[in-house]
């Protein structure tokens, strides 16, 4: 199936399993890809993206409205994204992505999580030799492409991994993170149903915990991603 599918599915807990937060995370994302680019997703391919997987988790079409709305106000506070890397309890990697309109109060936040809970936050850029940065694409599995065919065809636009998820019925295509535009283009033109898209960071080293040990860097993540300016966590933990 591939290293990257089996980290995910190893993965001992759910991020974002609260719709809300789901739905403040893609606002987010909106808010960020209007600002960078256009309202318009016809010329904003970041937005293309983003409102797929808007669509994927069934966001309200009103909320989406008001998001790319927000952006194109005046009165929209400017969102910072920002990275935060450190380490919690037995020496697991934890990097943690914001967008935040007060940089002070998130760092100030996160670095207090890491504290309490047996972490420790170090410096931006620390844990790149352990994180890839890789987009991901997910596209329904119309039985009309072979895997391995499609990967070969997909390794020129900047693909690493295209295997089929069974259980889900769908192909899923990791790739550079620098590739995004380039596999999106190819799958759009060539009438591929996009389920979602997404970057991920994939570590090319993970550790092993006892039960005991895994509840300790689980509670810790899990306070980090209640705080409202978090995005996304990763860790190293196998």
């Amino acid at each position: 199936m591939g290293r990257a599918y089996e980290y995910r599915k190893a993965r001992m807990f759910k991020r974002w399993d609260k719709m809300a937060k789901t739905f403040t995370r893609i606002g987010k994302d909106i808010v960020l890809a209007v600002k960078n680019g256009t309202p318009d997703p016809a010329t904003n391919s970041r937005l293309r993206a983003l409102l797929q997987n808007a669509k994927a988790v069934n966001m309200p079409k009103d909320t989406i409205e008001r998001a790319i709305k927000r952006a194109s106000s005046k009165d929209q506070e400017d969102y910072k994204e920002m990275v935060y890397e450190g380490y919690g309890p037995h020496g697991i990697a934890i990097l943690v992505e914001s967008t935040t309109d007060n940089p002070t109060r998130t760092v100030a936040n996160v670095r207090s999580y890491f504290n309490k809970l047996g972490g420790s936050l170090g410096t931006t850029g620390m844990l790149d030799f352990i994180f890839e940065r890789k987009c991901l694409f997910k596209v329904t599995n119309d039985g009309k492409h072979d895997v391995e065919e499609l990967e070969l065809e997909l390794i020129d636009y900047g693909a690493d991994e295209v295997f089929l998820d069974e259980e889900n019925n769908q192909i899923n295509i990791y790739g550079e993170f620098t590739s995004f535009g380039t596999i999106q283009t190819y799958l759009e033109e060539n009438n591929f149903e996009i389920i979602e898209s997404d970057f991920e960071r994939i570590p090319n080293d993970t550790k092993s915990l006892n039960e005991e040990e895994m509840a300790e860097i689980e509670k810790l993540i899990e306070k980090i991603e209640e705080d409202d300016d978090v995005q996304r966590v990763y860790h190293n933990m196998a």
